[in-house]
Formats: C-alpha cells, sequence, structure tokens
C-alpha cells in the first residue's frame, strides 16, 4: 500500500482515527486516562484528542447515542476517494472542509453509517 506520510500509521484508505462524541469532555478524559493511560490534546473547547501507537482519536462536544463512534479513515488522495466513495454509492454528507491537521469529508454509506475520511493535504 502506497504511504506518503512519515507516520507509518497513515495507511491509505485505511481506518486511522475515531471520533467518539461526549457531553463532558473532562470527565471523557478523566476516564480514559485513568482506564488506559490516554493522553489528550485540547484543540478549543470542544475538541480533544488523543494519540495511540496505531490509531488516534477524539472526542467532541454532542449527546452520545449508541454507534455515536465516528470511524475517520486517512487519505493519500482525498478528492480520489471522494469520487470513489461517491461512485459507489455512497453519499456525502459534509463535502471536503479543513480542520486543524488537514482537510476532510464525511459520507454515508449505502446501509447508513456515517464515515470520515481525512488527508494532511
Amino acid at each position: 500500500m502506497s504511504n506518503t506520510s512519515a507516520n507509518n500509521k497513515f495507511v491509505n484508505e485505511q481506518i486511522q482515527y475515531l471520533e467518539f462524541v461526549s457531553s463532558d469532555l473532562n470527565r471523557a478524559k478523566k476516564f480514559y486516562t485513568a482506564s488506559f493511560g490516554w493522553e489528550f490534546t485540547d484543540y478549543g473547547p470542544e475538541y480533544t484528542a488523543f494519540g495511540g501507537k496505531y490509531v488516534d482519536g477524539g472526542f467532541t462536544i454532542g449527546s452520545p447515542r449508541n454507534g455515536s463512534i465516528l470511524v475517520v479513515l486517512y487519505s493519500d488522495e482525498l478528492l480520489s476517494t471522494r469520487d470513489k466513495v461517491i461512485s459507489a454509492g455512497g453519499t456525502i454528507l459534509k463535502d471536503i472542509f479543513s480542520f486543524p491537521g488537514g482537510k476532510r469529508f464525511q459520507f454515508q454509506d449505502p446501509d447508513g453509517y456515517e464515515l470520515a475520511v481525512w488527508s494532511v493535504e
């Protein structure tokens, strides 16, 4: 598989990030730090991220519900991956937008699951 990043956890079109929803970011950070030793980096009052050896993740403010984890894949070529998602029958929910660290889009697969794809571009 192609991997243009120096960081070998960024593998093209593979799961690289999990985004949780929490009504209380401080509570979530305390829980996961105490349970698993996760370390967090805050990106403003509504987002905090954690790093892992193989998969990174974050927590955003919101109302958790069953299945509210957003699976985020990495892409070396975001536009190409978006076009493949559309051609395969996916629906773009949020078109490409910038965020601290890169760009991403969110889509719904034919079964109704919401996922995202990001890139450092």
